[in-house]
């Protein structure tokens, strides 16, 4: 590990966060990546002690603090040493899995159901004189 500031993009991508470091560059030009709270761009030195919060769409965001440093892309449970998630993340990520495990209400899910014989007419007709002239 090193002890001089990283780039935070380079950062992402050797903590395994993003697959490559222009997925890291992208998501943090969309402003889903704040350090410390301040959105940052791509270039931005990171230090132990900072905390990076990840936004994803459709999930709760994830508190995680910088425990070490590294620019070089290694092993799972190498990349694992690097941080640490807060445990407020922890359990705003298990209760929105939690949520998403139970799923929604079938029956709030069905809309109107099956078409009527006078939906099927409509549709039948509409389809019949939308057809193009040749």
């Amino acid at each position: 590990m090193r002890q001089e500031p990283v780039r935070l993009d380079k950062w992402l991508w050797a903590a395994r966060f993003f697959k490559t470091r222009a997925l890291a560059v992208e998501a943090i030009g969309k402003h889903r990546i704040e350090v410390n709270g301040q959105p940052v761009k791509a270039g931005r030195d990171l230090r132990v002690g900072d905390r990076v919060t990840l936004r994803d769409p459709g999930l709760p965001p994830r508190e995680i603090e910088v425990l070490g440093l590294s620019d070089i892309r290694g092993p799972a449970p190498l990349a694992q040493t690097l941080y640490a998630e807060t445990p407020e993340s922890q359990q705003q990520r298990e209760a929105a899995r939690e949520q998403r495990r139970q799923g929604v209400e079938p029956a709030l899910a069905i809309g109107q159901g099956r078409p009527t014989k006078r939906d099927r007419r409509q549709l039948a007709d509409w389809q019949r004189w939308s057809a193009s002239l040749d």
